[in-house]
C-alpha cells in the first residue's frame, strides 16, 4: 500500500495550512488548521468512510473568504486516537469533542459544516451545546428525529439502513473489510456516486486511512454506540440558522427526510441537487462550497 504524502501536500495553494494534533476531550485529534487565527472560525465535520480529506477542496476557498477553517479527523479516524470499546463513540463524546476543539482556538461558538456522520455530529451539537453553533450547515443527513420516526413508518428506508444491522456484529464486520482490502467501502463510494467523484488516486489515501491501527473497529463503533449508548439531547428544535443541502439520489436515504428536517429548525432553508448523490461534497464541489458561503456570509 502506498505511503502518502503529509496532510499539508493536499493543500499545496493555502501557505497558511498545517497538521496539528489537538487534546480534545481526552483524546488526541489530528486536526488540519488553516486561515488567520482571528479570523471568523469555521469547522468541517467529514461524514464515514471519510476523513478530514473530505474537505480538501473546500479549505481553499473559505479561507480565500476570510475564514479559519479547522477540519479533524473524529475520532477514531485515520490519524486521531481510537479510544477501545463503544462507549468513547457516543455522539454525547462525539459533540463534546466539537467543543472542546472550538475551545482550542480560544473561541466559544464557530460555523459548523457537516456531512453524513459529521452532519449528525452537527445536528447533535446545535441541540445540545446551541451556543458552540453560529450558523450550521447539514449535508445529506436528516435531523435525528426524523430519521428515527422514517426508520420506523418507512419500508424502504428500513431496508436502505439494514447495513447499520451488520455493523451490530462483534469484530466480524472490521475482520470482513480488512480481509477484503477494503473493497466493500470502496465500492460503496464508487458505485454510490457520480463517475467523476473519485479517482483510483484518491481510493488509495482512502485504504491508508482506513489500514491505520484500530480504525476500522473505532469507525464500525459509531454506528454500534449509536444503538447501545444513544442519548437523547435536551431539545429538538435547532436555533441556529440552518443550510440543509441535499443530494436527490442518495443511495442511503430517502429524499423526503431533507424537508421534514426544516420543520425542527428555527430558520432553516434547503437546497436540493436533483443528480447529485449521497458524495455531493465530492461531485458539485463548487456549487456547495458557493452554498455554504452563501449561509456563512448572511
Amino acid at each position: 500500500m502506498s505511503t502518502r504524502p503529509p496532510p499539508t501536500d493536499y493543500l499545496s495553494n493555502v501557505s497558511s495550512a498545517e497538521s496539528t494534533f489537538r487534546t480534545v476531550d481526552g483524546v488526541e485529534l489530528h486536526v488540519v488548521a488553516a486561515g488567520e487565527t482571528d479570523a471568523p472560525l469555521v469547522v468541517f465535520l467529514h461524514g464515514f468512510p471519510e476523513f478530514w480529506y473530505e474537505w480538501s477542496e473546500y479549505v481553499e476557498p473559505f479561507v480565500d473568504a476570510g475564514y479559519r477553517v479547522l477540519v479533524p479527523d473524529q475520532r477514531g479516524y485515520n490519524r486521531s486516537e481510537k479510544p477501545d470499546g463503544i462507549r468513547p463513540y457516543r455522539i454525547s463524546r462525539l459533540s463534546k469533542d466539537v467543543v472542546s476543539l472550538i475551545e482550542t482556538e480560544g473561541r466559544e461558538s464557530a460555523h459548523v459544516i457537516g456531512h453524513d456522520w459529521g452532519a449528525a455530529v452537527a445536528w447533535d451539537l446545535a441541540l445540545r451545546h446551541p451556543n458552540a453553533v453560529d450558523r450550521l450547515s447539514i449535508i445529506n443527513v436528516p435531523h435525528p428525529s426524523v430519521f428515527l420516526d422514517t426508520l420506523r413508518s418507512n419500508l424502504t428506508q428500513l431496508f436502505k439502513s439494514r447495513y447499520m444491522l451488520f455493523f451490530q456484529l462483534p469484530r466480524l464486520p472490521e475482520w470482513y473489510v480488512r480481509r477484503t482490502a477494503f473493497e466493500p467501502w470502496v465500492n460503496t463510494m464508487r458505485e454510490g456516486s457520480r463517475s467523476e467523484a473519485f479517482t483510483e488516486q484518491e481510493f488509495e489515501r482512502y485504504r491508508s486511512a482506513w489500514a491505520q491501527a484500530g480504525a476500522p473497529a473505532a469507525m464500525i463503533n459509531w454506528y454500534r454506540a449509536l444503538l447501545w449508548h444513544r442519548s437523547e439531547p435536551p431539545r429538538e428544535r435547532v436555533g441556529a440558522p440552518t443550510r440543509i443541502v441535499w443530494g436527490e439520489n442518495d443511495q442511503a436515504l430517502v429524499p423526503e427526510m431533507a424537508e421534514r428536517s426544516l420543520d425542527y429548525c428555527e430558520h432553516g432553508a434547503l437546497e436540493r441537487f436533483e443528480r447529485a448523490t449521497h458524495w455531493i461534497t465530492h461531485e458539485r464541489t463548487d456549487r456547495v462550497a458557493a452554498l455554504l458561503l452563501d449561509h456563512l456570509g448572511q
